[in-house]
């Protein structure tokens, strides 16, 4: 089994630019996350206020638990990991840009990773 990590946390790694806080209903664009970049360096631009961000700043495995899957692809109860996760933006709230225009090249990267399982983790 390769799982595929997505998160709506608003993630993004190294060289990558933010979500855009300023697109009106929300950016829903993704970012690919690659299965060796390291969670600490992950960084956080949720624009949402309506929770508190501290615990996704020191531990962006609360969005993304990429340490805890690889863990159990060394302990043998996952077979592998995918080679890339994705990241979107919460509190989208006009979704048919989502949906018309970025879900089926998200979906497609499920299928090019041949992606047994997709979790999504909701922040």
């Amino acid at each position: 089994m390769s799982p595929i990590r997505s998160t709506s946390a608003g993630l993004t790694a190294p060289g990558q630019p933010p979500f855009d806080e300023s697109i009106r209903g929300g950016d829903s664009s993704f970012r690919i996350i690659p299965d060796s970049c390291p969670v600490p360096v992950l960084r956080s631009s949720h624009r949402s206020e309506s929770f508190d961000h501290s615990g996704l700043e020191q531990d962006p495995n609360m969005g993304l638990p990429l340490d805890r899957l690889h863990e159990l692809v060394q302990s043998g109860r996952v077979g592998s990991a995918a080679p890339r996760h994705l990241s979107f933006m919460g509190s989208i709230t006009a979704p048919g840009h989502l949906i018309r225009d970025h879900a089926p090249t998200a979906a497609q990267v499920l299928v090019e990773d041949n992606a047994d399982v997709a979790l999504f983790v909701p922040v």
